[in-house]
């Protein structure tokens, strides 16, 4: 992304890490939360199309599902921007995202 102030910069890579309010969220939400989810795919979707968003989806972690987000933003405030205006974020329902950049990646 590039700055006024100098010359441009690559994209950085995020991993984004969603963790639900509970560890079996994925098999026993109710139908207010299942139309939260609707409105986080919506969003993501949305993301994607921009360009900011690689991969999302639901991991099959053994101790319970969590959701992958990938960014490609220019800046930990532009992926903290993204993670923040997520429906799920917002809800006041208790998800939150662990958020950590790639020292490196092959894309």
């Amino acid at each position: 992304m590039a700055s006024n102030d100098g010359p441009p910069t690559a994209p950085l890579i995020f991993h984004c890490r969603l963790i639900p309010p509970r560890p079996d969220f994925a098999f026993t939400m109710t139908e207010e939360e299942k139309e939260l989810m609707g409105r986080h795919a919506d969003y993501l979707r949305c993301k994607l199309r921009e360009g900011s968003m690689i991969v999302a989806g639901p991991v099959a972690d053994p101790a319970g599902p969590w959701g992958l987000l990938i960014l490609r933003v220019g800046s930990e405030a532009e992926a903290r921007a993204v993670i923040d205006g997520d429906p799920v974020s917002r809800s006041g329902r208790g998800f939150h995202y662990e958020i950590l950049p790639l020292i490196s990646a092959i894309i």
